[in-house]
């Protein structure tokens, strides 16, 4: 199909141009949201049991913190796979079509997290316990690296000019989705049975059902982008997997730049989500579904700030709602501290402001990430800055702020935190003296 198009394309000696396949941004956008959701949706379900199940199942050797910790570790693996899935699966992308890789991609993600379910206790296996777990999780990053689909690129691209900004905030969407489904469904799972019941087997069920989400997901994608409207689409754009040393060799400068672009962003999220859920069940005596109900509104908050940042960007322009983004982040870092440690209302005020600026900041990351290349190279080089952003802003954070304030005080994550948003800041400042923008319309 794609070498049908390509040589119509080029008989017919017509430019290729997006308006030539005309493709509704709508459309586009529900693969998009339905797509990432799934992803996020993963990601927290195991996100979450790192903090209350696997501490108790995989290390009961360990003290509850260090379990937490070494839990964290695991969090880390699929972000070291991704990137690595991003090669991979490129290659499989050129050789076999968008459709089998995506296809492959899902049902490896799907597959590993079912699996993850049924893995049996270090009661049961010994060390065998943690050793498929982490060779699940390595999966799972293997297979996100693969789910790329470039729908949000896309999507991008085909946004009407002075929309682009609410249309790149739509992928984000699937981050607050995903977070508020997981921390319900744990919510009702911990509060409707004992803990004996949910540290055996109540735990099980959100892996079982990611798997079915996966499923859907898979076949509403696949929906979408094997059509010949969306192979045509990719093609006029030039939207597909070119060789990694190519990109590199002529994009490399944007790449080093570009990953840290959305750095204090992927720190924040880790830090307004899976750390203030460890500390709370670790240090404190609240009901742990009363965290998870809070964290859900607070991420119903976040999906309102990650539609606001599409308004904002079309008004300002995208660099200024992530310098602002960036700055607020550093401010955050500051006096998150002590909302942490006031009680519910502190809890509350912590995750809802944490929120907002999260939002805010993290809907127009992908989009500023896509906008620093031209066509040829976008679609393989966003891939790769946005895995290695992610493992350095998001993988890292959980287990070094923990460690840092536990070891240090609440103060210490605090600044980790604002060290990622000066990265930030200096990078924003970097792509603007660099004028690594590619001209889609950003400003």
């Amino acid at each position: 199909m794609v070498q049908t198009v390509e040589s119509a394309a080029t008989q017919s000696g017509q430019p290729r141009d997006a308006t030539e396949y005309p493709v509704s941004p709508s459309d586009i956008a529900v693969g998009v949201i339905i797509g990432r959701t799934s992803e996020f949706f993963d990601f927290f379900v195991f996100a979450i049991a790192s903090v209350i199940v696997f501490p108790a199942r995989l290390f009961p050797f360990l003290n509850p913190l260090q379990g937490t910790m070494a839990s964290f570790l695991l969090i880390l693996l699929a972000f070291i796979a991704r990137p690595i899935g991003n090669a991979i699966f490129m290659r499989v992308d050129r050789k076999y079509g968008r459709g089998a890789k995506l296809t492959i991609a899902l049902f490896l993600l799907g597959t590993c997290t079912v699996a993850m379910g049924l893995v049996p206790s270090y009661a049961s296996v010994g060390d065998w316990a943690i050793i498929i777990m982490a060779i699940l999780r390595f999966g799972q990053g293997l297979a996100v690296g693969g789910t790329w689909d470039g729908l949000a690129s896309l999507l991008a691209v085909s946004a009407p000019k002075r929309r682009r900004g609410f249309y790149a905030m739509v992928p984000q969407l699937g981050a607050p989705l995903g977070l508020i489904v997981a921390a319900f469904l744990f919510s009702y799972l911990v509060s409707s049975m004992s803990a004996e019941e949910f540290l055996d087997w109540g735990w099980r069920y959100p892996f079982f059902v990611a798997f079915a989400v996966n499923v859907v997901a898979l076949f509403a994608r696949l929906r979408i982008v094997v059509t010949p409207e969306f192979l045509r689409a990719f093609e006029s754009q030039e939207l597909q997997p070119t060789r990694i040393r190519k990109t590199i060799a002529e994009d490399g400068r944007a790449i080093a730049v570009g990953i840290f672009v959305p750095l204090a962003t992927f720190a924040m999220f880790h830090m307004v989500t899976v750390f203030p859920l460890a500390w709370i069940y670790l240090y404190s005596e609240e009901a742990l579904s009363t965290f998870l109900n809070l964290l859900a509104f607070a991420a119903a908050v976040g999906v309102l700030s990650v539609i606001l940042s599409g308004f904002l960007s079309d008004e300002i322009g995208r660099w200024r709602v992530l310098l602002i983004g960036a700055v607020a982040i550093g401010v955050f870092s500051l006096v998150a501290p002590l909302m942490l440690r006031g009680g519910i209302l502190g809890e509350a005020g912590y995750l809802i402001i944490g929120f907002i600026i999260l939002g805010i900041s993290f809907g127009q990351s992908s989009g500023a990430v896509a906008s620093m290349f031209d066509n040829r190279n976008r679609y393989t080089a966003s891939a790769f800055v946005s895995a290695f952003s992610w493992l350095f802003g998001a993988g890292f954070a959980p287990i070094t702020a923990l460690f840092l304030s536990t070891s240090l005080g609440l103060y210490a994550a605090g600044l980790y935190l604002l060290s990622g948003a000066i990265a930030t800041v200096l990078a924003l400042w970097a792509v603007r003296q660099l004028e690594f923008q590619a001209g889609d319309g950003v400003e």
